[in-house]
C-alpha cells in the first residue's frame, strides 16, 4: 500500500497531510564519502524529500553482466542515509533521465542498435527495460515506503510529452513498475504547456510539471490539465547547466527564493533543481543538439543552493528562509563552508607522448575503412586511427559523414588541424610529404546527446576517408576509454611544452586532505585524473576554469596528478587552488 497519496488538492502520508518540499541531488554525481554531509545539509535547508535520478547506462554497461551497485552507484547505501537523516525520496529511475547526463542515461549497447525505436512501446526497448527492472527492483524494494524506507514515489519516464505521444508505451513502464513490487504513488514529469502534458501523463498517475518562473501561469496550466490533486513542481529550476564556448549561468537568489515563495504559498508541492547539482566527474556529461552539438561542461555546478563542493551558497540561506515560513525548519544553524585545501603549485617533469605509447593503452583493430567508436565498442573516451598515404603532395583530406565529435590531424606525427562536429567539419587542406607518410586521426567523444531525437549519434569517424578523392584503406583502430593508465611509459620530459597529446605527470603532498581546484592556465584541452580519480575534461574554451577535486580523493602523504594534454601548455605546472572559477557569469 502506498505511503503517500492525493487527496483532492494536496499530499497525504500516513493518512496525515503532507507538503513535499524536496531538492535534487544525484548520487551519481558526488563523491559517496560526501553523500552523508549533502543529505545532512538538505535537512538544515529545511527539505523533508530529496530526489535524484537513476542512470541506467552506469547501473547496466554490459547487458549479459551483473548490474553495478557499488562505489558511486551504490543507491541502497545512498537510500538508508537519507533514511538516516529523516528524509523521504522521489526515485526518478527512467528509463530516460535526461539530466545532462551521457546519452540521457540510456546504455550505449541499446542505442548502437539504429533500428530500435528509443523511448517506444518497441518490444527490443522495452524487453531491455524490464530485464534491467528484473535487476534493479528487487535490491530497491526494502526501501521503499510500503517496506518501511524513504521511498515515497517514483516517477514515470521523464518528460516524455516533449518526445513522444506512445501511450502504450508510457503504460508499459507504469505496468512495469506496478508488476514488480512497486507500491508507491507514481507520477510524471513534463514542462506545463498543453501539448507536452496531453502527450506525457496517464490516467490514475500523478501529474507534475517542471518550470522555473511564471508560477501562477504554469500552475494554472497543471490546474486546467488536472482539475483535481495535488499542485506539484517536480523540476523548479533555480539555476541552469553550462555548455563549452558559452557562459557560465547563474540566477539572482532574490529573484529564485520569490519564486519559491510563490509556489509554496498557492499550496504547492516543489522539487528545487538542483539543491547540489555536484559534477560530472570522468566522462558523463552529456550534449544537447539543436542548430549544433553542443557538449555540456565537466561542472555541474548549476548555480544550485548547494556549491559544486557542497558549500551552502545565497540560494541556501534565502531559501532556508522562504521555506521556514511555510513548513518547519531545524533549529540547527545553516553549515558553515568546508575546509579547503591550501593553494599550491604542482610540476610536472615526466611525460608520455600519446601516439608514440598508444599501444600501451590498447592494442589496434584492423579494418579497411575506419570503425566508428560504437563499432569498436569503445562507449566514452577517445580513438586513435592510423593508416598511410599512397600518395604525396598538397590536397584535401575528406572525411565523408563527418566526426563525431572533435578530430585532431597528424601527418607523420605533425598536428594539420582539428574538425569538429559542431562547425560540420568534413575536409582538411594538407601537405602529405611523401608517399607512405602517416596519418594518424584522434577523435575524442565530448559526450552524448542528452534530449530529442539525436540520443545515440555515433561517435568517431563516421564515414570513409579520401585524400584528392583516393580513398584510404587498411586502418589500425585503437579505442581509447582510459580506464587504466598504468602501463603508461613516463618518463622525464625534455620538451615538457611540445605541441603534441602527451600525458603528464606529477607529485603532491598533503597533510590533512581537504577540498580543492585544480586551476590550468597555460593548458589547452584535456582530462585530468588524481590519485586515479578521474575529475574530468578540461578546456580553455570555457567557461569552466577550474577542476573540483573532493577531499576524499586525496590522500595524506604523497598524491599523484595525472593530465592528458591534447594540444600543449606554456608551461609543464598546474596550480592547486581554494576557490572555484566557472568563468564569467550570464544571470537569467
Amino acid at each position: 500500500m502506498s505511503a503517500l497519496t492525493a487527496s483532492s488538492d494536496g499530499f497525504l502520508l500516513h493518512g496525515e497531510p503532507f507538503r513535499i518540499v524536496s531538492g535534487a541531488m544525484h548520487y551519481f554525481r558526488i563523491h559517496p564519502d560526501q553523500w552523508a554531509d549533502r543529505l545532512r545539509k538538505a535537512r538544515l535547508m529545511g527539505l523533508n524529500s530529496v530526489e535524484t535520478y537513476v542512470p541506467w547506462n552506469l547501473h547496466q554497461p554490459d547487458p549479459e553482466g551483473p548490474l553495478v551497485l557499488d562505489g558511486f552507484l551504490d543507491l541502497p547505501r545512498y537510500l538508508s542515509l537519507a533514511r538516516d537523516e529523516g528524509l523521504h525520496v522521489l526515485l526518478r529511475p527512467g528509463p530516460f533521465i535526461c539530466a545532462e547526463w551521457d546519452d540521457g542515461g540510456l546504455p550505449s549497447w541499446l542505442i548502437a542498435d539504429p533500428d530500435i525505436r528509443l523511448r517506444s512501446s518497441d518490444p527490443r526497448f522495452t524487453d531491455a527495460f524490464d530485464r534491467y527492472l528484473d535487476l534493479l527492483l528487487p535490491p530497491l524494494l526494502p526501501y521503499l515506503a510500503a517496506a518501511g524506507g524513504p521511498v515515497i514515489a517514483v516517477q514515470v519516464e521523464n518528460e516524455y510529452g516533449a518526445y513522444g505521444n506512445d501511450k502504450a508505451y508510457m503504460i508499459h513502464v507504469e505496468q512495469a513498475f506496478r508488476a514488480r513490487g512497486v507500491e508507491e504513488l507514481l507520477f510524471t514529469c513534463d514542462q506545463a504547456n498543453p501539448e507536452h502534458l496531453a502527450a506525457g501523463t496517464l490516467p490514475g498517475v500523478l501529474a507534475t510539471a517542471t518550470f522555473g518562473s511564471r508560477v501562477d501561469q504554469n500552475l494554472a496550466e497543471l490546474r486546467r490539465h488536472r482539475p483535481e490533486g495535488p499542485l506539484m513542481c517536480a523540476e523548479f529550476w533555480i539555476g541552469w547547466f553550462d555548455h563549452w564556448g558559452g557562459p557560465h549561468h547563474v540566477r539572482d537568489a532574490a529573484d529564485a527564493a520569490a519564486d519559491l515563495d510563490r509556489l509554496l504559498s498557492a499550496g504547492a508541492s516543489v522539487n528545487i533543481y538542483m539543491f547540489h547539482g555536484g559534477t560530472n566527474f570522468g566522462f558523463t556529461n552529456g550534449a544537447n543538439h539543436k542548430h549544433a552539438y553542443e557538449p555540456t561542461i565537466t561542472s555541474y555546478d548549476y548555480d544550485a543552493a548547494l556549491t559544486e563542493c557542497g558549500d551552502p551558497g545565497p540560494k541556501y540561506h534565502a531559501f532556508r528562509e522562504v521555506i521556514a515560513r511555510h513548513v518547519p525548519v531545524p533549529e540547527e544553524p545553516a553549515p558553515a563552508p568546508a575546509a579547503k585545501l591550501p593553494p599550491r603549485a604542482v610540476e610536472l617533469n615526466r611525460r608520455a607522448p600519446l601516439l608514440t605509447h598508444v599501444k600501451a593503452l590498447s592494442e589496434p583493430v584492423r579494418t579497411e575503412h575506419p570503425a566508428t567508436m560504437n563499432d569498436l565498442d569503445v562507449q566514452t573516451g577517445y580513438a586513435l586511427y592510423r593508416t598511410t598515404f599512397d600518395a604525396a603532395g598538397d590536397g584535401l583530406l575528406h572525411f565523408a559523414g563527418g566526426v563525431g565529435d572533435r578530430a585532431q590531424v597528424f601527418v607523420d606525427g605533425a598536428p594539420v588541424g582539428v574538425l569538429e562536429r559542431e562547425r560540420h567539419d568534413e575536409t582538411l587542406p594538407v601537405r602529405v610529404p611523401h608517399p607512405g607518410a602517416t596519418l594518424e586521426v584522434l577523435v575524442e567523444n565530448m559526450g552524448g546527446v542528452n534530449y530529442g531525437p539525436r540520443i545515440g549519434a555515433p561517435k568517431g569517424l563516421l564515414g570513409p576517408v579520401a585524400f584528392n578523392g583516393t580513398a584510404l584503406y587498411g586502418w589500425d583502430c585503437h579505442p581509447l576509454p582510459l580506464d587504466d593508465l598504468s602501463a603508461l611509459p613516463y618518463a622525464p620530459s625534455d620538451t615538457p611544452t611540445a605541441a603534441e597529446p602527451a600525458f603528464h605527470h606529477g607529485t603532491f603532498d598533503v597533510d590533512t586532505p581537504a577540498d580543492a581546484f585544480l586551476a590550468l592556465p597555460g593548458w589547452t584541452k584535456g582530462q585530468a585524473w588524481v590519485n586515479g580519480f578521474h575529475l574530468g575534461r578540461y578546456w580553455n574554451r570555457g567557461p569552466q576554469r577550474t577542476l573540483y577535486v573532493p577531499a576524499p580523493v586525496l590522500r595524506p602523504g604523497t598524491n599523484d596528478l595525472v593530465l592528458l594534454e591534447l594540444h600543449g601548455t606554456t608551461a609543464a605546472r598546474i596550480q592547486l587552488t581554494d576557490a572555484p572559477d566557472l568563468g564569467p557569469e550570464n544571470t537569467w
